[in-house]
Parts: structure tokens; sequence; C-alpha cells
């Protein structure tokens, strides 16, 4: 019985002992991605766009670890819609492209067709545009809902036009 009281108490300090004896890192820093406001106006520009097109539509802005920035959606937009929009930025950021382009790839890279199809969070429909400043990819621009995911891009695009210049003035501060 007193084996086991000592035991108890040793193995109760422990922890404390442990606790103590490592500072806390300080936290990783932010990845580099546009401003909440500049991802903000993107997202609004490319809503605006596709709007004017007569299609209701989601936007989703990530920065380049692929943290989801803003997610805009329109009143009346479909929940798939939505979802494709964060998708579509997110496997542009992942494979570095336009998902235009992705999706023209596995039209003849079977390997690389099976690999997408094989994984719900991917989508290579249009829609998925990179953020760059000179060669620095800084995040993603998807949108989703268009009728013909063509639309979709070209939303995705006016978006990015509409903060571009700012864009690059923020990393030129850097």
């Amino acid at each position: 019985m007193k084996k086991w009281i000592l035991l108890l108490a040793v193995g109760m300090s422990a922890p404390a002992l442990f606790a103590q004896t490592s500072a806390p890192a300080d936290p990783p820093p932010a990845a580099p991605g546009p401003s909440l406001e500049l991802a903000s106006q993107a997202a609004k520009a490319a809503i605006d766009a596709c709007t004017a097109k007569g299609f209701k539509v989601g936007v989703s802005v990530v920065d380049s670890a692929g943290v989801l920035k803003v997610l805009l959606a329109q009143d009346g937009t479909s929940a798939r819609g939505v979802q494709s929009s964060t998708n579509k930025a997110v496997t542009s950021l992942t494979f570095k492209d336009a998902t235009s382009r992705l999706g023209e790839r596995a039209k003849s890279d079977a390997a690389f067709a099976q690999s997408v199809s094989a994984n719900p969070a991917l989508n290579i429909r249009a829609g998925g545009v990179l953020l760059k400043v000179k060669d620095q990819i800084v995040g993603a621009v998807g949108v989703g809902g268009a009728r013909g995911s063509e639309n979709d891009e070209a939303c995705a695009i006016v978006g990015i036009g509409a903060i571009q210049e700012r864009l690059n003035a923020q990393f030129a501060t850097r």
C-alpha cells in the first residue's frame, strides 16, 4: 500500500516538473496573402461582375497557405456554388495554376485526373485563379455558381483586376 501511495505521489508531480521547463513558442508568422480588406474587395468585385451577367455566385479568397480569408455568397446562391468556390480556390493554390488549365491537363493525363477525382475537396472546373505579385503566389480566388464555369473564371479575373495594383503595393512595403 505504501508503495502505491509513493508511486501515485511521484506520478502526479512529474507533469508539473516538466510543464515548467519550456517556454511557449511564438506562433508562426502569417502566410503571405491579401489583406482582409483587399480579399473582401476582390470577392465583391467578382460577385458584381457575375451579377451583371445574371449569375448568383459564391466567391472565396484564400491566402498562400490556403487559409480562407473571405467567403461571400450572393443571395440565392446554391450551396453547391458556394462550396465550389472554396474548392476551386484551394485547388488552384494546391496545383499553382488556374483550374481551367488543370481541367485541360486532366483530359490528357489520366493519372492526374484520377488523383483529382479521388479528392472531393478539389475542383478542376474553371473558376479558380491564382493571386500573384510578380512571380510570387500570394493566394487564390475561386468563383462558383455561374452557368458555364468559364463565366466563374471571368468573374474571378475581374475580382483580381479590381485589387491587383493595391495588392502589388501591399507587397512592395514588405
